[in-house]
């Protein structure tokens, strides 16, 4: 059994951190299998010297061992004072996107809920300072994002962040925060009201141990986690020495799609994002749609349509408009295959979903997706 006490004692050992603890769970299958491991033992893990070896184990034998476990016992009480949970590694319930980095943290200590449709999910990352422009597009993408069903990560930092989280609640989605300090200290202190509002419709995660400080040296180890958790990440307004820049490497790192809004070349502000797409680094975005497109194949199964209503007697509508209509359900469907379904021209289809959609039975929604209403 992997036991959360254990992990977090693990976590006070000298020189031992997310990786090695990641290295011991997996090589010998449980915590408790740790405690009582001999130095031959722990040294044929990959990576652990004899000397590294001879640590842990004095460690376990030692009053260390007890100091850690109070450790433990302290953390998980704080834990379960402010409502939080936690996950581990190798937990069911654990980001399955984050299983797969790289150097994914052993546990995740979390406010709100982690679901399993967070997996749909796409990070907005940009400048503490942002333009109107910045801010303007990032309240207009967090709105077609949310109408889309998918979660959108972002830091809880000021600028692109907070816009970020505040215009997804506003718009009635789902947003994850990834945090640089512990779940029970709230960083900016200004964003108190946001934090409760977050975890009330989706999370607030940290890597960080309760009741840890916001340093400096926290965020850009956190911008992995924020980008491990999505399918990609969006990067609004950033110089080229901004943290959005470490979110953005991190995604290529992990192979994810990292997407850049172009901005006036004058402005530092844009720099970043500029260099990004100069360099293929990123694909240029100017809507939401530009996203979805390229990222169809990943998001099609959380796309939805408006909530389900009573079925309701239909206008009158021709021929045509009624073969086209019956292809439409409450599940998102593109244009092109409206197209291919029907064995109509795209021009021809898109007249008639745009007469359908004036009789109020049929609903566009970003990148030229319809649904019935």
């Amino acid at each position: 059994m992997i036991s959360i006490s254990d992990l977090l004692a693990l976590t006070q050992i000298p020189g031992i951190g997310a990786n090695r603890i990641r290295t011991l769970v997996t090589h010998f299958g449980d915590t408790q299998s740790i405690v009582k491991a001999s130095v031959r033992e722990i040294a044929a893990c990959d990576g652990f010297s004899k000397k590294l070896a001879s640590v842990i184990v004095h460690f376990y034998r030692s009053s260390q061992y007890e100091q850690a476990v109070k450790y433990s016992e302290r953390q998980l009480s704080r834990l379960n004072k402010s409502e939080g949970k936690i996950v581990s590694l190798w937990e069911k319930s654990y980001p399955e996107l984050l299983k797969k980095i790289y150097d994914p943290p052993p546990f995740l200590f979390y406010k709100g809920t982690i679901q399993e449709t967070d997996r749909y999910s796409i990070a907005i990352v940009g400048t503490r300072n942002p333009s109107e422009y910045g801010i303007s597009i990032t309240e207009k993408f967090c709105e077609e994002l949310s109408c889309l069903g998918i979660t959108v990560v972002s830091g809880l930092a000021r600028g692109i962040d907070t816009v970020t989280h505040a215009n997804v609640l506003k718009s009635g989605g789902r947003t994850l925060s990834v945090i640089g300090s512990g779940i029970d200290v709230i960083y900016p202190p200004e964003n108190r009201a946001l934090f409760e509002k977050i975890i009330k419709n989706g999370s607030v995660i940290s890597e960080y141990e309760m009741g840890a400080k916001p340093d400096a040296v926290n965020f850009p180890k956190r911008n992995r986690i924020i980008s491990g958790l999505t399918l990609g990440t969006i990067v609004i307004e950033t110089d080229v020495g901004g943290g959005a820049m470490i979110t953005a490497n991190t995604a290529l790192d992990q192979n994810r799609e990292v997407f850049a809004l172009p901005g006036n070349v004058n402005s530092k502000k844009s720099k970043g994002c500029n260099m990004l797409i100069r360099e293929g680094r990123a694909k240029l975005v100017e809507c939401v749609d530009d996203v979805i497109n390229e990222m169809m194949i990943g998001l099609k199964p959380i796309l939805k349509s408006s909530p389900h209503r009573e079925s309701k007697p239909l206008p009158p509508i021709n021929s045509t408009e009624k073969n086209i209509y019956d292809l439409l359900s409450e599940n998102p469907i593109h244009i092109d295959e409206i197209a291919e379904r029907s064995k109509m021209s795209i021009s021809d289809v898109l007249v008639n979903l745009l007469n359908l959609e004036f009789k109020g039975i049929v609903k566009q929604l970003p990148a030229k997706m319809f649904v019935r209403i």
